[in-house]
């Protein structure tokens, strides 16, 4: 993918409002696909919905190099959370006229670039926020984090090899590989798989590790500060059995902001809902949207 350039997928033709989502990591618009098109149906097709990739995630389209944009270069480190959420931000500025009210829809690491671009934009009209298995604090702490966190930051490079070899594969053979990684589940979302292929890229493998290390190192203590001043703008929605942001993590937040709508799985869907639980996750925000769309 090109350096801040986006993979979008827009729905719709009513420019009252929208919707766009922030993804996990890997940031791929691809594992969303089913996601938001259940949203932009359950909503009657009736609001545009985009989804838009991590900067340096996906391959390019055949024929063309990943290069930098040129509104966002100036950026120390684009392929940096910080990079990332200037590039969210970048897409809004090109593509969403100032007068569009926009409901963000966040997943994971998304979270927490939602709730920047809340900090650093006060001008997007920002009707609701909803932060899905949110990553916003403690990543490094948690339990996947305590696992992972060694891996990203000192032996991620050991993973070019592998990567590079198999890159040489035919797709059959990749996808094939992708299928026996996921069998463990019951159903797959076929666009996953599709997706996956991403990964056997040595490139995009390479920018995803690198901001999944920044996620470990400098994703630590909760903007509370933020989550005030858009309180009544926020969903948050935890999951009981998540690794990443553990319960504890839930039973917390709900303490330090009694009054925000601050939920707790009940259906014991995955932290990569995106896999197996996309029409099941979109009907319920859809339910729970149904409110502030009326006001429209």
């Amino acid at each position: 993918m090109a350096h801040g350039s986006l993979c979008l997928k827009q729905l719709g033709h009513r420019t009252c409002s929208g919707a766009q989502s922030h993804l996990s990591n890997p940031g791929l618009a691809g594992y969303y696909r089913t996601f938001i098109q259940a949203l932009y149906c359950g909503l009657n097709q009736q609001y545009p919905v985009w989804v838009v990739s991590h900067a340096g995630h996906c391959k390019p389209p055949s024929g063309m190099e990943m290069i930098e944009d040129t509104d966002i270069k100036e950026l120390e480190d684009v392929f940096g959370l910080n990079g990332q959420v200037e590039h969210k931000l970048n897409f809004l500025k090109k593509n969403v006229s100032k007068d569009i009210k926009l409901v963000l829809i966040a997943h994971s690491i998304g979270c927490y670039i939602a709730l920047e671009m809340m900090k650093r934009a006060s001008e997007l009209q920002v009707l609701r926020s909803v932060l899905l298995f949110p990553t916003i604090e403690r990543m490094a702490q948690s339990p996947q984090g305590k696992l992972m966190t060694p891996l990203l930051c000192k032996l991620r490079y050991i993973l070019y090899m592998p990567v590079y070899l198999l890159s040489f594969l035919p797709e059959g053979a990749k996808a094939s590989l992708v299928r026996f990684a996921l069998r463990g589940m019951k159903t797959c979302d076929e666009s996953s798989i599709i997706t996956s292929l991403n990964l056997f890229s040595v490139d995009c493998i390479a920018n995803i590790l690198y901001m999944a290390s920044q996620e470990m190192m400098k994703v630590v203590e909760r903007d509370s500060a933020t989550i005030k001043k858009n309180l009544k703008k926020l969903i948050f929605y935890y999951g009981t059995g998540d690794s990443w942001c553990p319960q504890h993590y839930y039973d917390e937040i709900k303490m330090d902001f009694p009054d925000g709508d601050i939920r707790l799985c009940e259906k014991g869907l995955r932290h990569a809902f995106v896999l197996d639980a996309s029409k099941e996750m979109a009907a319920m925000i859809t339910d729970w949207l149904q409110d502030d769309l009326t006001k429209l």
